[in-house]
């Protein structure tokens, strides 16, 4: 059985012109949704009028990756969301009391746990969900608890860094996959905090060819900053065979 992997948005933290933050929609059998950073549900409802989709997983709590679960509680509680059955969300450790105190500081404590169901996943425990394996593997990130996601069925594998420093996890979390989606939002690695927290595309590389991995995909990256040639790089809307 075939995955596909749907670019619906990968700008950094700041957004490109005109682009969506980090959102990834890989179908196969089901449709799960890697982040949903601002604009993604814009760009989801496009399609269908509300996004169908059985689960979503969040990599780490950084807004730019999960910002659009608000409105989604939005239109799940008064818009065409009401209609349909809500889908699984998994979150890192701890995840669950985490938006509960958001929903309390800026709309109701129960508003995600009635929009979504709600999962916390724990590091390295594969779990299933939209008929995929997933397996969450721990990344540096600045001081916040951040995961890479690795997911699968029984043919096909790709792997998404999230958000993440250099580290000898990432070559484990794309050992031998069919896709590397792989952030690289630095120019220069001094450009990064003390503790680091992103990439440069040439320790995106040094990561892939550690790995094993067939393809290497770029990701998280501001606009203005080119590539050398023959490395690719995510857009928005960009739809490929994993």
């Amino acid at each position: 059985m075939s995955v596909r992997l749907t670019v619906v948005g990968c700008s950094p933290a700041w957004p490109n012109p005109g682009g969506a933050q980090s959102g990834y929609l890989v179908e196969g059998p089901g449709k799960l949704l890697l982040d949903c950073g601002p604009g993604v549900l814009a760009r989801l409802r496009q399609e269908n009028g509300w996004p169908r989709v059985e689960a979503i997983v969040i990599t780490h709590f950084h807004l730019d990756h999960w910002g659009d679960l608000v409105p989604w509680v939005w239109g799940r509680m008064f818009g065409l969301g009401r209609d349909q059955a809500p889908p699984e969300l998994w979150l890192p450790p701890g995840g669950t009391k985490e938006l509960e105190a958001f929903g309390e500081r800026f709309g109701t404590p129960w508003m995600f746990e009635r929009s979504f169901r709600l999962n916390e996943y724990g590091e390295g425990e594969e779990f299933r969900c939209a008929g995929l394996g997933v397996t969450a593997f721990r990344v540096p990130h600045y001081g916040l608890l951040t995961f890479g996601l690795r997911v699968s069925n029984e043919r096909r594998a790709m792997a998404y860094s999230g958000d993440s420093g250099p580290s000898e996890q990432l070559s484990e979390l794309a050992r031998d996959v069919d896709l590397f989606l792989c952030e690289a939002t630095l120019e220069r690695a001094e450009l990064d905090g003390e503790i680091r927290g992103h990439l440069t595309a040439e320790e995106a590389v040094e990561a892939f060819e550690a790995s094993g991995a067939r393809r290497l995909l770029l990701t998280h990256r501001p606009s203005e900053l080119a590539l050398r040639n023959g490395l690719e790089q995510a857009h928005d809307g960009l739809s490929l065979e994993v």
